[in-house]
């Protein structure tokens, strides 16, 4: 497999509410281009949130995901979300949404590192920025 993509998307808004909405909209963007994506969230409570968002953040669309631990078919739906060590299975596309780099990122084709506008949220995501160049990846910067 190739070295992974890595890319950061820096978010002005300061509250997690704009992270989690980029996270849904990119997680549909790339199930519509025919790929599979995981979100990493932080906690599971961050995790139940983006799985409720998913269901309603837009009301014309529907992204088929299932919850790690739910006792769905985790690895057979487009779109999972999980949180603390990433599934045994590899998918298209890594959403991370947590303050650290999870291990066993490489087994993804791309990394979206989503970064919001809050100091705190910064600071974590320059240490992310800094552990993938340290792994010899030179991640790409978005500002959204």
């Amino acid at each position: 497999m190739d070295e992974p993509r890595v890319d950061f998307y820096l978010i002005e808004e300061p509250d997690g509410g704009a992270r989690d909405s980029t996270a849904c909209r990119i997680a549909e963007k790339a199930w519509r281009r025919g790929h599979r994506v995981h979100l990493h969230a932080g906690s599971q409570e961050a995790a139940r949130r983006l799985d409720d968002l998913l269901w309603t953040w837009r009301g014309e669309s529907f992204v088929p995901h299932a919850a790690c631990g739910t006792g769905a078919a985790v690895g057979r739906e487009p779109v999972t979300i999980g949180w603390g060590t990433l599934p045994d299975f590899a998918d298209d596309v890594l959403l991370n949404l947590d303050d650290r780099v999870p291990d066993g990122f490489e087994r993804f084709g791309r990394i979206a590192e989503l970064v919001g506008g809050g100091g705190a949220s910064r600071a974590a995501g320059r240490e992310r920025f800094r552990r993938y160049r340290a792994a010899g990846r030179e991640p790409v910067t978005h500002r959204l």
